[in-house]
Order: C-alpha cells, then structure tokens, then sequence
C-alpha cells in the first residue's frame, strides 16, 4: 500500500493535476466571493465558513476524476488487480493518496485564504480541525465514485452527480463547526459527528470501491 501512495503521489506532483489545480481552484472560489456579494466585512465573516467549506469540497471534487482514470488508461489497474495487495488495499491507498495531494493542502490553506473573507479570529483553529476531520470522507467517497465510473467514457459529470449527494453530510457538520467557532458557540456534537462519518468511509468505502472495480475488470 505504500508503494502505492508512493507512486501517486509522484504522478500528482509530477503531472500537477492534483496539487496545483486544487489549490488554484479553491483560490479563485475564495478571491471571487467577495466580487459577488460585496466587500462588507460583516456580511463576509457570516459566510465565511460556508465558503471556505465549499470551496474545499468543489476542489476535492475536482480530481476525482484522475484517481483510476490514469491506471485505467495505461493498463496499470489490471497489474494492481493481480498484485498481492487486495482490492481494498489499492483502493484505500488511492483515497489516502488523493487526501495527501487535495485535502491537506487544502485544509493547510484555508487559513491563510480565510483572511480574504474576513474570518473571526475564533473560527480559524475550528475551521483547519473540521477540514482536517472531514476531508478525508471526501477523498473516500470520491474514490468510491471514482471506482463507479472507471471505463465510462467522459465519465466526470456522472462522477459528479454520483458523489456530491453523498458530500452533504460531511459539508453540513463541517460547515457548522466552522460556523460555531466563529461565532464563539459551543462546537456540540457536529464534531464527534463528523469523524463518525469520516471512520465509517475510512472503514467501509474501500471495500465498495474493490467491488465496483471487479465488476469493471471482468
């Protein structure tokens, strides 16, 4: 599985897809917030943690697309089919793959950008813990999706309708932490919620995303 994570990792960087395209993404979402619904700091720190999470989520979304698309193309996933390493192991090495080059510098990054949309103080350290807590689920249930759609001809825009249904969940709890700790409220149980819902995608998406690759390689 390490080995696995290890070769990601160098295509992402190599390629740039899921590193620099992510963070410039979420970039341009968070500089053009305050264009459309004006530059009043009050209104800005009110949507700021829904933003931000929104943000995070599209650009998640956006190299989904890449996890077996590559693998897929060049022959490499039939290889990882008969490797030593089962299914689910290849599959939850994708979505830890994915997380290390989307997710992490996404939730490194929200801070700073943060600053564009006027964030509270208080709402910074909720904001990096939710997205720290809640990306993961996202990589996982893309590469679920991801594994759906493997094979099917521009298969992106039915990724996308597949996967962002399942997001809600995570965008809901993650959103409201953010928001709380802005606010200076108490977190309650969004939190314990939320990485509820990470450790079961964690837990059980790898094995689903190993059952929809069989059913495409036979």
């Amino acid at each position: 599985m390490i080995r696995v994570v290890a070769r990601d990792l160098r295509l992402a960087f190599r390629a740039g897809g899921g590193f620099g395209l992510s963070l410039a993404f979420f970039l341009i979402v968070v500089t053009l917030v305050p264009f459309g619904i004006g530059p009043e700091s009050g209104r800005l720190s009110a949507v700021a943690p829904g933003i931000l999470w929104v943000g995070a989520l599209l650009a998640c979304l956006l190299s989904l697309d890449r996890v077996f698309a590559l693998d897929w193309e060049d022959g490499s996933l039939d290889l990882l089919a008969t490797a030593p390493i089962p299914l689910e192991g290849v599959a939850a090495a994708k979505a830890a793959a994915h997380w290390l080059t989307t997710g992490l510098p996404l939730t490194l990054a929200a801070a700073p950008l943060g600053v564009l949309l006027n964030l509270p103080a208080p709402g910074y350290g909720w904001l990096v813990l939710s997205l720290a807590v809640g990306t993961p689920a996202l990589s996982f249930i893309g590469t679920f999706g991801a594994a759906l759609t493997v094979g099917v001809r521009r298969g992106g825009l039915l990724l996308s309708l597949l996967v962002l249904p399942l997001y809600i969940p995570t965008l809901i709890f993650g959103a409201e932490i953010a928001r709380r700790g802005a606010e200076g409220m108490e977190i309650g149980p969004s939190l314990p919620l939320l990485a509820g819902i990470t450790l079961g995608c964690v837990a059980l998406l790898p094995f689903a995303a190993a059952a929809a690759l069989r059913v495409t390689l036979r």
